[in-house]
């Protein structure tokens, strides 16, 4: 698992508990799955379809450094599947995994649209050629 992007927890990104909000992270995991999707599979139409159970495992308080990591899974002929976890950048205690998060590739008329990827490319090798 690649772990591509850290997050500093800051008291706006709390719960009344004092730890970090479920959705806040939530939010931080979709927006990085469409990131990361949309450039495996080079299309800005690229939206999120489906996330599977969701299970927390730890919390994260304010100040805390935590770290999103996602792997690609499968891709399908417009899909793109992946796995996430975020865990505490400092201790490595994971805090969230979501098994399956399936990112699809849309047209211009908001349908499926064929990607034609079979396996994860770097922009440095696309460069190249």
């Amino acid at each position: 698992m690649n772990f591509h992007t850290r997050k500093w927890i800051k008291p706006e990104d709390l719960n009344p508990n004092g730890t970090l909000f479920g959705g806040r992270l939530l939010e931080w995991i979709d927006e990085e799955s469409a990131l990361y999707a949309i450039i495996q599979l080079e299309n800005p139409k690229t939206v999120t379809k489906f996330m599977s159970e969701i299970n927390f495992r730890s919390s994260a308080k304010k100040g805390d450094i935590v770290e999103i990591g996602l792997e690609a899974v499968k891709f399908g002929t417009s899909s793109l599947t992946l796995a996430c976890e975020v865990r505490n950048k400092m201790t490595r205690e994971v805090i969230i995994t979501i098994d399956t998060i399936i990112m699809v590739s849309l047209d211009e008329n908001g349908k499926p649209k064929p990607h034609g990827k079979k396996e994860i490319e770097f922009v440095k090798d696309r460069l190249e050629n």
